[in-house]
């Protein structure tokens, strides 16, 4: 009797531990969790630069003056601008081939239109979240003040066309100059400026009346616009005429033609907080300019990089930033010494750029 139960016992253990010897894992085709990596917080200071060539966004952060992060875009991202809360960036995106000044059209591919919008980015996702309708070709974007519009150059159809942020359908469109390319919101909001390069003329758009108050004729080949901060006074860009040309805002007349100097090419434009300088880029000519606004003088330049545009300032006012689209780089620059202190390697031809400090709730 206990022989047959030790023997039983015997049994029993070698049964559930298999004799000593383990037993493999059952095997399974279940996938692995996915890990879910959370996104570093945007830098305090961010320099976010559109690169047309390889279609993505990079990242600066402007403490560390090096790219922390590449986001893919679309095909030719340009213009940028953030949203009021520094939440979300607008970038307009274009299926149309590249044509530089001079190039016959009638050469080129037919465009992709499907690629045309208005890609946004989320700032803390670091990601293209959506695309928005835009209308043909967009080139560059601006908001309203609230952030709820946004305001585009559609290039091929010669319009500036106005969009809801929040669902993407048309509210209006003016038709303007050919080749409309900067589009400036005016200090308060009423009122949208547009440069036609063709036309040598900025556009006015009366956002309330739905019509363009007044073609402003301006120096050949017009770039972009920028105000004082009281918007008394416009700064408009000749690219082909070496000039400034001020306007008086509340009259929509020319007031002064500054001239630059033999050889300059002024294109992209950035104010100071404060109204007291405009820093203008060179495209070919390489330089930033540096103008006083009380005396409309030239006070300063420096060699910035290979045709530099996209240009902006940090929120402190002490560096400038310009997009050198064929050296694929952006120049930090030192205002005060007029230096460039370093360039940043980012995508392939380096376009537009903004300069954003981190949203509220992330600083």
């Amino acid at each position: 009797m206990n022989r047959r139960l030790h023997i039983g016992t015997i049994a029993i253990l070698c049964g559930v531990a298999a004799c000593g010897r383990a037993q493999p894992p059952e095997e399974t085709n279940a996938p692995a969790p996915a890990v879910t990596e959370t996104p570093l917080p945007p830098p305090a200071v961010g320099v976010y630069v559109t690169n047309e060539t390889s279609g993505d966004l990079s990242l600066i952060d402007a403490v560390t003056s090096a790219v922390i992060a590449t986001i893919p875009l679309g095909k030719r991202p340009r213009g940028i601008v953030a949203s009021p809360d520094r939440t979300l960036l607008y970038v307009a995106l274009s299926g149309s081939p590249v044509a530089g000044p001079g190039v016959d059209e009638s050469k080129l591919p037919p465009p992709d239109r499907s690629a045309d919008g208005i890609g946004v980015v989320d700032v803390r996702q670091r990601k293209l979240i959506k695309v928005l309708t835009s209308g043909p070709d967009p080139e560059q974007v601006a908001l309203s003040p609230d952030g709820k519009q946004m305001y585009i150059a559609n290039e091929d159809a010669a319009q500036l066309s106005v969009f809801d942020t929040g669902d993407g359908h048309l509210i209006q469109a003016f038709k303007i100059g050919e080749e409309p390319e900067g589009v400036t919101v005016e200090p308060g909001g009423k009122r949208v400026w547009v440069t036609s390069e063709a036309d040598g003329a900025v556009f006015v758009a009366d956002l309330a009346t739905g019509k363009i108050a007044k073609s402003v004729k301006v120096g050949p080949r017009p770039r972009s616009v920028a105000f004082l901060p009281d918007g008394s006074r416009a700064y408009v860009p000749s690219e082909n005429g070496a000039t400034l040309t001020m306007v008086d805002a509340r009259r929509l007349v020319p007031v002064k033609t500054i001239d630059l100097g033999k050889g300059m090419r002024p294109m992209g434009t950035a104010m100071s907080g404060d109204g007291k300088f405009l820093y203008i880029s060179t495209g070919r000519s390489k330089m930033a300019v540096a103008l006083d606004t009380a005396t409309n003088t030239v006070v300063g330049s420096v060699e910035a990089g290979d045709r530099p545009w996209g240009i902006g300032l940090s929120p402190d006012g002490k560096t400038l930033y310009t997009a050198n689209g064929p050296s694929n780089d952006v120049s930090v620059i030192d205002i005060a010494s007029r230096q460039v202190v370093k360039k940043v390697p980012v995508g392939r031809g380096p376009w537009g750029l903004v300069v954003v400090e981190a949203p509220a709730a992330t600083r």
